[in-house]
């Protein structure tokens, strides 16, 4: 009876940790989304890998470096960025995260509004997830 009440300690416990971690993480999502919106440069190079590749639903590929210049720039500005469904799936320190996300925005100077299936693939070093790459589609 014991060893059956420490399993099943063990298995909450696990879930518990598991949990925190997915709440983590979509946190962290949904920080780095924000900080796109803000324009928080320090918060987006804090939050990203070096290798980074973010993709656009037009095909358009950015690197970290270009994330960065197009918002000091003002190539692109982003006025709001909301998610929805959203889904995690952990496996040790790589997550996918998938989500429906509104996007209205400012690219070249002119208005965009985008609702958009997008996958993030993160990466966790220490404690912290970093984005590592991002892909969206248009909802047809």
């Amino acid at each position: 009876m014991k060893l059956f009440i420490t399993i099943c300690f063990s298995l909450v416990i696990a879930c518990c940790v598991a949990q925190s971690d997915v709440d983590k993480l979509t946190a962290t999502v949904k920080g780095f989304h924000m900080a796109l919106v803000k324009k928080d440069l320090v918060s987006i190079n804090g939050l990203t890998d070096i290798a980074l590749s973010y993709g656009h639903s037009n095909g358009w590929v950015e690197t970290k470096a270009d994330i960065v210049k197009d918002l000091e720039t003002g190539y692109i500005i982003y006025q709001s960025f909301k998610e929805d469904s959203i889904t995690v799936s952990i496996n040790g320190t790589m997550a996918n995260v998938r989500f429906l996300a509104d996007v209205t925005a400012t690219l070249k100077g002119a208005g965009i509004i985008s609702h958009l299936k997008v996958l993030e693939v993160w990466t966790k070093r220490g404690e912290d997830w970093y984005l590592f790459a991002r892909q969206a589609v248009k909802v047809q």
